[in-house]
C-alpha cells in the first residue's frame, strides 16, 4: 500500500483511477493473503494474483496454473538444491539433505549450489514441501525470524496464518505488523506483543477479535504455545497499534525502504518493538 499512497498523493487520484486496467499482480517473498482486502479495495476489483520466488542467486520456484498450493519448484535452471532440517539449522551435525531426501510437511532452510560459482549457499529463507511428486513447495518465512523466548517455537509461517484469521475475524485492514515477546515483570505477565499498523480506522471490538482469532489460530497451529497458554505461562497476546505510515518511517529512518528490504514479521528479542515505540499510536 505505500506506492499506491504515493501515487495518490502524487496524482491526487487512486489506484483504479490511475490504473483502470490494471488486472494483474506478481507477488514474490511475502504472503500476500493479509494484504489481499486492501489491494483489492484500493483497485475496486480483485486482480488475478501469481506468485513467483525468484531470488539473487536464481529463480527458484513460480506458480504454474491451478495445481493446489505452493510453487512448483525448477528443477533445469542450474541450481543444485540441498535442505537443512530447521531444527538442526545452525548445529555442527546439521545435515544437508538432497531433494529426493526431503519429506513432505518439514520445514527447512534452502541451500543452494549454482553454475555461477556459488557453493552451499544459505540464502536464508525456509521452505516446506507440500508435494514431492511433482516437487512443490511454500516459502515459510526466514531462518533468522522466529520467536521462541519462552519456548514456543512459532515460526513466520505461523505468524502470518494467524495475521490471515485475524484479518478476516474482525474485518480490519493490515499495512504491517510484527510480533515480539514481553517478558513478564513489574506487574506484567510474559506475554506476545503484536505491534500493528491498521489500514484504515479500527474500534475497540474489531481489535479485540483481531487479537483473541491470532491467538486462537496460534493456538491451533503450534503445540508448545497452545501448552505454554493453557499452563498460564503466557497470557492473551497484546495489541500495541502503530500511528499510520509508522512502518514506512521506521524503515526509511535505517536506509531499509524499498522492496527488497522485508519488514520481519516477528523477532525473537525486543530489539524492533523498542524501535517502534516512538511510532506507537496516541
Amino acid at each position: 500500500r505505500t506506492f499506491f499512497d504515493e501515487v495518490t498523493r502524487q496524482t491526487g487520484r487512486t489506484p483504479a483511477e490511475v490504473w483502470p486496467e490494471l488486472r494483474l499482480f506478481v507477488t514474490g517473498g511475502v504472503d500476500y493473503s493479509p494484504y489481499r482486502e486492501a489491494i483489492e479495495q484500493s483497485l475496486g476489483r480483485a486482480p488475478e494474483v501469481v506468485e513467483a520466488y525468484p531470488a539473487s542467486e536464481g529463480f527458484i520456484a513460480m506458480q504454474d496454473g491451478a495445481y493446489g498450493e505452493g510453487l512448483l519448484l525448477l528443477l533445469d535452471t542450474g541450481l543444485f538444491y540441498e535442505f537443512i532440517p530447521l531444527e538442526e539449522y545452525g548445529t555442527a551435525t546439521a545435515r544437508r539433505l538432497a531433494l529426493w531426501e526431503v519429506q513432505m510437511g518439514q520445514q527447512y532452510a534452502l541451500v543452494l549450489t549454482t553454475t555461477s560459482g556459488l557453493w552451499a549457499y544459505d540464502i536464508g529463507d525456509t521452505v516446506r514441501f507440500v508435494s514431492t511428486s511433482p516437487y512443490r513447495i511454500k516459502v515459510t518465512g526466514r531462518v533468522k525470524h522466529f520467536l521462541s523466548a519462552f519456548g514456543e517455537h512459532v515460526i513466520e509461517e505461523e505468524i502470518t496464518a494467524a495475521l490471515s484469521a485475524a484479518v478476516a475475524t474482525s474485518g480490519v485492514r493490515v499495512a504491517e505488523c510484527t510480533v515480539a515477546p514481553r517478558v513478564g515483570g513489574d506487574g506484567l505477565s510474559n506475554a506476545h506483543e503484536w505491534w500493528v499498523e491498521f489500514d484504515g480506522e479500527s474500534n475497540a471490538e474489531q481489535q479485540a477479535k483481531f487479537i483473541f482469532a491470532a491467538d486462537e489460530s496460534l493456538q491451533a497451529r503450534n503445540v508448545y504455545y497452545r501448552d505454554l497458554r493453557e499452563g498460564g505461562m503466557l497470557s492473551l497476546p497484546v495489541l500495541r497499534l502503530l500511528r499510520r505510515g509508522a512502518v514506512s518511517s521506521y524503515m526509511a529512518s535505517i536506509g531499509k525502504l524499498g522492496g527488497q528490504n522485508k519488514f520481519p514479521r516477528l523477532t525473537n528479542s525486543r530489539a524492533l518493538a523498542d524501535a517502534l515505540a516512538p511510532y506507537e499510536a496516541a
